[in-house]
């Protein structure tokens, strides 16, 4: 690994932005109208729309480590519209319950950048929408489809472009084509999480950090330090979900990696381009995401190690030094330019990830037991549009409120089957990467409009499709 990479450390985000000061621990039993589990987006936003529909509401958030301590304060910083499952729902619920789905994700992206600005949270926000690169002709396929369908489900809005195009707006080597959609924004995960937290205090919420919950049961969080006792009990957990009692198969924690490089010159920018601030990903089966950050650096992540044997998460962050080689590779290999850049950080974290791919949030009414979740790595924005569900639908069974737009989408009350025991689990995972990676390297050499069969083999046995 290249000398002087602060690896680890939880995130860059962290590095740049600094921790806070650790909130008090539950200190003994307590009672509560509501608690949630889990300190971040989800959790955050679940208790900051609840407390202003219900500010009589006593709200209490129990986190392991620190607002932010997992995905929430480790990701891309791509605020898009993006959701895990859409596809699947609307060969469930029909072609018009997922486009419903869509414009509610549309309409995340403006939410929370209208939130941040009514709280005065400054996230490092720009909305200049997403940006997908193909650079061989498989992808080039794939992408064209990939924007028909996205079409199809009312984003009239896309734009597609060849080379030239593409170029005009970011220069990367070997694009021959792109995609473009206004519905995304680039945000600071760290400086949006912290703010949320102090937003949802200063509402009256009670966060307690450094406060493990170890089993959720009807009307009860369980932790070392005492037992919240509350009508509703929601769970906020995405990739930390198999730490708890009976979540073990549940949603897989999937590992992903990043690296940040330092800041780029002004001579680097203009050799690139990129002035539209837009997110960027390509449609690679293993693929990328990036971001040009506020502070004039490249934060760009894909899939490192991509499971832990039995469901283990990490607990700092660390990455293997070939996953940050893979990761400078990429970098590369999209800017031959930037050869010689340091890379100045390396971090990872986990995402939740369901046997079927889907994205849902629930509410079983017989037990009040609630969550929300398996978002496959799109849940900044996707956390937004869950809070605001879970408060509709806790107001709903609490006789507060009747059914709404938000409660009638077709992820809500979604089941699907628990992941397979180990070692299947662990094979099959790490497996499937594998044979992307493979499939990736076979369509840069062949050149072949067609998308490899062992990408759609391997799509077939994770259950993506």
């Amino acid at each position: 690994m290249s000398s002087g990479v602060v690896n680890g450390g939880v995130s860059f985000w962290y590095a740049s932005d600094g921790f806070l000061e650790g909130r008090k621990p539950l200190d003994g039993d307590a009672s509560a109208d509501v608690v949630i589990v889990g300190g971040g987006y989800t959790g955050l936003w679940t208790a900051y729309y609840l407390k202003k529909a219900a500010p009589f509401l006593r709200i209490v958030v129990l986190e392991q480590k620190f607002c932010g301590y997992g995905a929430s304060g480790r990701n891309g910083g791509w605020l898009y519209n993006g959701i895990a499952g859409r596809d699947r729902y609307a060969k469930l619920r029909g072609h018009e319950a997922a486009v419903r789905l869509q414009r509610a994700m549309n309409d995340t992206v403006d939410e929370v950048i209208r939130v941040a600005a009514a709280e005065g949270i400054d996230a490092d926000l720009h909305k200049g929408g997403v940006l997908e690169v193909a650079r061989t002709p498989a992808q080039l396929a794939r992408l064209r489809a990939f924007h028909a369908a996205e079409a199809a489900f009312g984003e009239t809005d896309r734009e597609l472009y060849g080379a030239e195009e593409t170029a005009r707006r970011i220069r990367v080597a070997d694009a021959v084509g792109s995609t473009w959609t206004p519905h995304g924004a680039r945000v600071h995960p760290v400086k949006l999480v912290k703010g949320l937290a102090a937003a949802v205090e200063a509402l009256g919420v009670v966060i307690h950090e450094s406060t493990p919950v170890t089993e959720i049961r009807p009307k009860h969080a369980v932790t070392p330090y005492g037992t919240v006792r509350a009508p509703y009990v929601l769970r906020c957990t995405e990739g930390f979900t198999a730490s708890l009692k009976g979540q073990r198969r549940t949603w897989l924690p999937m590992n992903s990696s990043m690296v940040a490089t330092e800041p780029l010159t002004g001579e680097q920018w203009a050799s690139i381009g990129w002035d539209g601030r837009e997110t960027l990903g390509d449609m690679a089966h293993a693929y990328m995401y990036a971001q040009r950050t506020a502070d004039g650096r490249i934060a760009l992540g894909g899939r490192g190690v991509p499971y832990r044997f039995g469901s283990r998460t990490d607990n700092d962050g660390r990455t293997r030094a070939e996953t940050v080689e893979a990761l400078r590779g990429i970098l590369v290999g999209f800017f031959p330019q930037l050869a010689g850049v340091r890379i100045e950080h390396a971090w990872s974290g986990v995402l939740g990830v369901p046997r079927d791919w889907c994205a849902t949030v629930t509410l079983d009414r017989s037990t009040g037991l609630g969550w929300a979740g398996g978002y496959v790595g799109s849940g900044v924005a996707t956390a937004n549009l869950a809070g605001r569900t879970l408060r509709d639908l806790v107001q709903q069974d609490s006789g507060q409120g009747g059914r709404t737009e938000l409660t009638e989408l077709p992820w809500v009350g979604h089941r699907v089957r628990r992941w397979e025991p180990e070692p299947l689990r662990w094979l099959g995972v790490h497996g499937m990467y594998a044979t992307y990676r493979t499939a990736d390297r076979r369509e840069t050499v062949t050149h072949r409009a067609q998308s490899s069969r062992l990408a759609r083999w391997a799509d077939r046995v994770a259950g993506r499709h």
